[in-house]
Order: C-alpha cells, then structure tokens, then sequence
C-alpha cells in the first residue's frame, strides 16, 4: 500500500506527469515488498512555494507513505532515487526538495483493515 505525494510549484503536463507515474512506479520498488500495483499516487503541481523566502525556483515536497515501514538504508537509497526522478522530469534541484516518509500497520481498504 504505498502513495507518494507529490506537490511542487513547477507546472506539471500530462506527459511530464505520465513520466513521473512511470519512475516512480519502478522506484517502489526500492522499498522491499512494494510495487506499482499497488501505488497510488498525488500529483499537484502550480502550487505556491517558497522554499528559504524564495519562490523563484523549481520546488518540490514529497511524501512517501507505506504500510509497514523500512530501514534508513531502503529511504536512502530511494531518496537517491527520487531525487532524481524530479531533477530529470520537473527540473527540481535536490537542495530544493524534501522527501518525507510515513510508515504505518494502520491502513485501511476494501472496507478492511490489513
């Protein structure tokens, strides 16, 4: 159960975003146990930043949330990974992004909890 969350101040095209899907569905895979059958994902783009006082510049704050959790070694590699992703396709500059990750037992689907 991953989703990654996406909010940045660059503008977001269909093609931008379908390249975004399609990385993004191969970096969860990083995480043990996780793929793009499962992922869901959020993707806003145009929205106001400011990121030290300044909003002049491409901007991004992603949130990977997972059921269950991983090593700091798995984030690490995975925010190699999408730091990548939004440098090659928004023109995010690693120094202006942050990467956030979430991991609960808590999730809910189908009427059901897991």
């Amino acid at each position: 159960m991953p989703f990654i969350s996406t909010k940045t101040n660059v503008t977001v095209s269909k093609e931008k975003e379908i390249q975004l899907k399609e990385r993004l569905g191969q970096a969860i895979t990083i995480i043990p146990g996780k793929s793009e059958s499962w992922l869901m994902l959020a993707i806003e783009g145009d929205v106001p930043m400011y990121f030290r006082g300044d909003d002049s510049q491409p901007t991004a704050f992603i949130e990977v949330k997972i059921y269950g959790g991983a090593s700091s070694e798995i984030y690490g590699r995975m925010t190699k990974e999408l730091t990548g992703i939004y440098r090659d396709i928004l023109g995010v500059a690693p120094d202006h992004m942050y990467i956030r990750y979430f991991g609960s037992d808590d999730w809910g689907w189908n009427g059901n909890n897991f």
